[in-house]
C-alpha cells in the first residue's frame, strides 16, 4: 500500500529558516522523484483528517504520491512566505485565501484555476459557492477550496456559569457586568492565548462589525484613507482596551500561545469562564477536555450586539472556508498530481464523514443529513446556520489584508492589548500601511 511520506515540522523560533526548509525533504521545483509535496497545520483531531485524505489518494494513485510536511499555525504562516519568495514552494501551497492568495497570484507565484475549474465544473458545483469569492483575484480562481467553514464563536463554560450564578451575556454590558462577577470567584472571565496575536484580533473584528457594521472594515479593504480612524473604529478599539483594563482576560495571556491550546484548556478546566475562537475549537475540547463537551457543559453563541451599534447580530467573521493552490514553480508533472487531487481526493466521502466527527462543518453541498444524524448536531446546526445565514461573512483580517499590513495588524494588536498604544495612536499606524 502506498502511504504518504509525511514529516512533522512543530519549527521552534529558534530554528534556523534554512535549516527548516532543508528539514521538509524536496519540495521545489527541483525535486528529483517527481511527486507531488504539501504543506499543512498540524493539531489533532484537524491533522488527522488532512493526513488521511492525503493517505488515501496515495493509495488510490500509487504513481501519482504526495509527500506532505506539517508546521504549527504560527510557524507555517512565516515558514510559507519564505519559502513562496524563496522559489521553494511546496505543490500545494495550504492558505486562507484573501489578501495574502492576492499578493501570490499577483506576483505570479501560483497557478491561475479558472482554465481548470472550467474543464471540470463538477469540482466547483459540489461546493459552496460563498467559499470561492476568498479564492478568487479580479474575477480568476487561485485556490481550490477545501475542508470547513469556520466561523468565529463565542464559547462559555456552563458550570463555571451556574457555579456564580449568572447567564450568558446578551449585549456587550452585559459583558462588561459580567467581568467583575467572575473575577470576584477568582474565575478569568475571558481565556485569550495573546501571544498567538491573531486571537486578539477575533475580538476587534466582531466590534467593529457590532458597531459599525461591515462598511467600517470594508474601507479598509479598498484603501480609503483614514479608513482606520472612522469614529466607529476609534470607538471598537476603545471598547477592547475597557475589557483589559477591567481584567477582563485571563492574567499573562500575552505569553500564552493558541498553537499550545492552552486557552481552550482554561476554558474546559473552569479556570475561564468565556473564550473567543474559531469554529474548530469545538472539536479541540471535544478530544481534549474529558467529559467537558459530552456531558453538555460547553455553551456557544455567536457574539451580542453592542448597544447603539450599527451591525447585524447575524454578521460574523472567521474562515468561509480553507484554500488549496499550486505553486507556479512546481514541475507539470506535480501540476498534475495536485489538480487530480483536487478533483479526486478533497472532500471526498470518507473526509466528510470524518469533518463532521469532529464538530465541523466541511463545505462540500449535500451534507445536511449528515449533519443532523452526528452526535454533534447541535453544535453543527448552530454553524451551519450561522455560516448560512449571515447577511455577510468577514474574512479574518490577517488574511484579508495584504502581508505586510497584516503584519503591521498584528503587531499593533499586541501593543493595543497591552495598553501601550492608544485607539488613535493604533489608528494612525494603520492608515499608514493601508490607506490611500
Amino acid at each position: 500500500m502506498a502511504l504518504s511520506r509525511r514529516t512533522l515540522l512543530g519549527l521552534a523560533a529558534g530554528v534556523p529558516v534554512s535549516a527548516a526548509l532543508a528539514g521538509c525533504g524536496s519540495s521545489g521545483p527541483g525535486d528529483s522523484d517527481g511527486g507531488a509535496t504539501y504543506w499543512y497545520l498540524n493539531g489533532q483531531p484537524q491533522e488527522g483528517v488532512r493526513a488521511g485524505a492525503v493517505d488515501a489518494f496515495n493509495k488510490a494513485h500509487p504513481k501519482e504520491q504526495i509527500k506532505d510536511t506539517t508546521f504549527q499555525n504560527d510557524a507555517y504562516k512565516t515558514k510559507i512566505k519564505t519559502a513562496i519568495g524563496a522559489g521553494k514552494a511546496p505543490t500545494i501551497i495550504w492558505g486562507w485565501g484573501g489578501g495574502t492568495l492576492r499578493t501570490y497570484a499577483k506576483a505570479g507565484q501560483v497557478e491561475d484555476l479558472t482554465p481548470w475549474f472550467d474543464e471540470h465544473p463538477e469540482v466547483k458545483k459540489r461546493l459552496l459557492q460563498s467559499s470561492f469569492a476568498a479564492a478568487t483575484v479580479d474575477g480568476k480562481i487561485y485556490a481550490m477550496p477545501g475542508e470547513t467553514v469556520q466561523p468565529i464563536i463565542l464559547y462559555y463554560n456552563k458550570k463555571v456559569f451556574e457555579q456564580v450564578g449568572v447567564k450568558p451575556p446578551k449585549s456587550w454590558d452585559d459583558i462588561m457586568a459580567l467581568v467583575p462577577r467572575f473575577n470576584a470567584k477568582g474565575i478569568a472571565p475571558f481565556a485569550l492565548g495573546g501571544q498567538s496575536r491573531w486571537t486578539n484580533m477575533m475580538w476587534l473584528e466582531f466590534l467593529f462589525d457590532r458597531i459599525g457594521g461591515p462598511e467600517v472594515f470594508q474601507a479598509v479593504i479598498e484603501g480609503e484613507k483614514n479608513a482606520w480612524s472612522h469614529p466607529d473604529s476609534i470607538a471598537a478599539l476603545t471598547k477592547v482596551q475597557d475589557l483589559v483594563k477591567a481584567d477582563g482576560f485571563i492574567k499573562g495571556f500575552s505569553s500564552i500561545t493558541a498553537d499550545s491550546n492552552a486557552d481552550q484548556a482554561l476554558l474546559y478546566t473552569g479556570r475561564a469562564a468565556m473564550m473567543l475562537h474559531g469554529a474548530w475549537s469545538y472539536g479541540i475540547q471535544q478530544e481534549r477536555g474529558g467529559n467537558f463537551v459530552p456531558s453538555g457543559g460547553l455553551g456557544y453563541m455567536t457574539f451580542p450586539p453592542v448597544e447603539g451599534g450599527k451591525g447585524d447580530p447575524s454578521d460574523t467573521v472567521g474562515n468561509p472556508a480553507q484554500y488549496l493552490s499550486i505553486s507556479s514553480k512546481a514541475s507539470a508533472e506535480q501540476k498534475k498530481v495536485a489538480q487530480d487531487f483536487f478533483a479526486t481526493g478533497v472532500l471526498q466521502d470518507e473526509e466528510v464523514k470524518k469533518w463532521i466527527n469532529n464538530g465541523s462543518v466541511p463545505i462540500r453541498l449535500g451534507t445536511e443529513k449528515l449533519l443532523a444524524a452526528s452526535e454533534n448536531a447541535g453544535f453543527l446546526k448552530f454553524t451551519y446556520d450561522i455560516a448560512t445565514k449571515a447577511k455577510v461573512f468577514g474574512q479574518s483580517w490577517d488574511q484579508a489584508l495584504s502581508p505586510t499590513a497584516a503584519e503591521t495588524l498584528l503587531d499593533n494588536i499586541v501593543k493595543l492589548f497591552q495598553l501601550s498604544v492608544t485607539p488613535k495612536e493604533f489608528a494612525r499606524n494603520l492608515n499608514a500601511v493601508t490607506g490611500a
